[in-house]
């Protein structure tokens, strides 16, 4: 009589991905601008969909569970262009894998 093995559950895995914009460098500092992505396809978020910010900082989403994978490289301006309006240059981005 042998043994047998039952086949592993499959888990379905998604990722969910945060952007935040950040007003400085600092992981503490103010969400000034965000996008949402569900791997999921539970919601269909987009950018811009909403007046509040889903943490009022970086840190806060890290607390909730989000992982940090990407910071942007700090570059500074170039002399003269100090005060130029270009880009949001703090940009994190962060993910969660979920199961749907």
């Amino acid at each position: 009589m042998t043994a047998t093995t039952p086949a592993p559950a499959t888990t379905t895995v998604r990722q969910q991905v945060l952007v935040l914009y950040l007003g400085t460098s600092a992981l503490d500092s103010e969400v000034i601008g965000w996008a949402c992505y569900d791997g999921t396809g539970r919601t269909a978020r987009t950018t811009g969909d909403g007046e509040e910010p889903p943490y009022p900082t970086g840190l806060a989403a890290l607390r909730d569970g989000w992982r940090l994978i990407q910071a942007s490289q700090l570059i500074p301006p170039y002399p003269g262009h100090e005060y130029d309006v270009s880009f949001l240059k703090h940009e994190f981005l962060f993910e969660q894998l979920v199961t749907p």
